[in-house]
């Protein structure tokens, strides 16, 4: 082990696994298809914010210049890298163009009587507003009349004012379509997971890892995520059921709800008078995840494979070109059917034969372990595991019947990772024969044992350097091997954690789009922030959010926070505290509790009725998170 900080070379059992890999894929078709109607490109591939760059595609020129594979590169990987990197407006088909490789996701372009309907307006405000403006300068400059978000991701909503505005909006100059159920879950991701999913998300997507053939060359759905200001503005029409039907400025638009699929609440769509079918984010370049390791609600395998037969069914005859929210379509009615009919397979494969092995009594592990993709997948390269993998993809069918246990008592209740770390290190006869088997297991290119038994070391001794140092070549070296962007990323990042120390990105904020939070939604970003021992027993709050018009009874009552809404007069007045705030005043305090007192004193906050200090107390009893901080165990509140 040398003592480098890295990054460093591959090593020879890295190289050799990369070289070993098959990449037997038609790069005709897909580079083709890739490239396919493109018409104008930005002319500056750095995109401005407020503060800084929020996309710069000059840093992914390493994968424009046609170099080979790198051997710290997983072949497969690279190629999707050279894939995703190439940029501009693409004429999709008649009347149709999309904007790719400025953002993660794909924003589209409908021509129609009235002016643009945009499909997925990307993650942030400064990327959409620049794809706009090349569509406009290059199209002909038309007024956005309608937007589409395909689900509820915020890599295809949170561009939104950059399309457009909440006043054209509310004004209903602006038609917003969304699949049942967004808002609620485009919200709840952000509000009440947000700050730990965010955490893990800067590991996913590699966000602070720089461009590189030893860093991050892509994230499985684009070249990487863009920084910037994310909004949301509430959908003015939902799409309730399979076969409802819009026109919009003349284009007709018929709908298939998709929940519980690739994302909670999605939906695909067709334009029978284009032979057009978007697949939103059902279908993409990659095989997707059934459970993505940023954190989200476990994907439902079998319905998504049956949503894309139905599909299928409804429009596969019909259908002369696929497009979707990530990734380059597909064209010709054959290759379409030929597409869906792979992407349905590799779904329904998965969920069925991890529920045969697991009714055989393996576990999760031992599926991971043994279940290979069959021939039929391999010469397909939008079925391989460049975003998921199979391996975590078999763990969340598995989590989906089963959930998190695996049927031996003995990891019914494990001891915690740093209490069980201390008594293995102890076992295996201290820290020195630890890192001693550990350097000779990463000697003989064994990366996975290597970080497996020096976990147990950096939990029972977090400063114990050489565990960390040789722990952290052991990630990289499996990062270097996956194919899978996530899991390449989550590698590099922890090694450069384990090299560095962690990140700190300060509080975790996202007012663009907890601005959309209903007031029950609210309550709950409240709950999961609420520390029980810093508050008396039990409370009443009645709170009147001025600006919504509403108003709504916060309980407090056995260590957990109740809500009800639209309380009557009599509960108001019988209330602890009455208590009238701004949206926006209760988001900042949720995410500063010590700005209440300048929040009274500017009118945003105002105590009614009753005993103030209550709700000065509750407001007290707030918790903070931070992007990312290093917890020692005994130091959280056990309340």
């Amino acid at each position: 082990m040398t003592e480098t900080h890295g990054p460093k070379p591959a090593s020879t059992s890295t190289s050799d696994a990369n070289s070993a890999a098959v990449i037997d894929f038609d790069d005709e078709v897909d580079f083709a298809f890739a490239r396919r109607g493109l018409v104008a490109e930005l002319d500056d591939l750095a995109i401005g914010r407020a503060t800084g760059v929020a996309w710069d595609g000059n840093e992914h020129e390493y994968l424009r210049d046609g170099s080979p594979s790198p051997d710290t590169v997983h072949p497969g990987l690279w190629r999707q890298g050279q894939l995703t990197a190439i940029h501009g407006l693409f004429e999709v088909s008649e009347g149709v163009w999309q904007a790719r490789g400025y953002d993660i996701s794909n924003i589209t372009f409908i021509d129609t009587d009235e002016g643009w309907l945009v499909i997925d307006p990307l993650t942030t405000t400064p990327t959409a507003a620049a794809c706009l403006q090349l569509a406009n300068e290059t199209l002909g400059e038309r007024p956005v009349r309608a937007v589409i978000y395909t689900h509820s991701h915020v890599d295809h909503y949170g561009g939104i004012l950059g399309v457009t505005s909440r006043e054209a909006v509310d004004a209903g100059d602006v038609r917003i379509i969304a699949p049942e159920g967004f808002l609620h879950e485009a919200v709840s991701e952000n509000g009440t997971a947000g700050p730990i999913m965010m955490r893990r998300a800067i590991h996913q997507f590699g966000i602070l890892l720089e461009h590189g053939p030893q860093a991050r060359v892509n994230t499985g759905l684009g070249v990487s995520m863009p920084l910037g200001h994310r909004s949301l503005v509430a959908p003015t029409e939902t799409i309730s059921e399979t076969g409802a039907e819009l026109e919009v400025g003349g284009v007709r638009i018929i709908f298939q709800n998709t929940p519980d699929a690739e994302a909670p609440a999605e939906m695909n769509f067709f334009f029978p008078g284009k032979g057009l079918l978007c697949m939103a984010e059902n279908c993409t370049h990659t095989m997707h995840n059934l459970y993505p390791i940023r954190g989200a609600k476990v994907r439902d395998s079998l319905a998504w494979s049956k949503y894309i037969q139905e599909a299928l069914l409804l429009w596969g005859d019909h259908t002369d070109t696929m497009f979707a929210s990530h990734h380059w379509p597909r064209f010709g009615r054959e290759d379409v059917r030929e597409f869906l009919t792979l992407q349905r397979d590799v779904y329904r494969f998965i969920h069925d034969q991890t529920l045969r092995l697991a009714n055989h009594g393996f576990t999760p592990d031992d599926i991971a372990d043994r279940l290979e993709m069959p021939q039929a997948f391999a010469a397909q390269s939008h079925v391989q595991g460049y975003y998921g993998t199979l391996s975590h993809n078999v763990r969340s069918v598995y989590n989906h019947y089963l959930g998190w246990y695996d049927g031996n008592p003995a990891t019914l209740n494990p001891l915690p990772p740093e209490p069980a770390g201390k008594r293995y290190v102890e076992m295996m006869g201290g820290a020195d024969a630890v890192v001693a088997g550990a350097q000779q297991a990463y000697d003989d290119g064994d990366y996975r044992w290597v970080a497996q038994l020096l976990n147990h070391l950096i939990f029972a001794q977090p400063d114990h350097q050489p565990a960390r140092a040789l722990s952290a070549d052991a990630m990289e070296q499996l990062g270097y091997q996956s194919e899978s962007a996530t899991w390449r990323n989550a590698y590099l990042s922890a090694a450069h954690e384990l090299r560095h120390g962690s990140y700190y990105l300060g509080p975790v904020r996202a007012p663009g789009v907890t601005a959309a939070m209903t007031g029950e939604q609210l309550v709950e970003m409240f709950a999961v922030r609420f520390v029980p021992s810093r508050f008396r027993a039990t409370a009443t709050i009645a709170l009147t959010i001025s600006d919504h018009d509403a108003r709504h009874l916060v309980g407090i009552e056995n260590c957990a926070l109740n809500h009800q809404g639209d309380p009557t007069d009599q509960q108001v007045a019988q209330a602890d505290v009455s208590v009238t705030a701004t949206h926006a005043a209760l988001v900042e305090i949720a995410y500063t509790p010590e700005r209440l007192a300048a929040l009274r004193e500017s009118g945003d906050v105002a105590i009614d009725a009753g005993d103030g200090d209550v709700f000065a107390e509750f407001v007290a009893s707030i918790d903070t998170f931070v992007t990312a901080r290093v917890i020692e165990p005994q130091a959280v509140d056990p309340d």
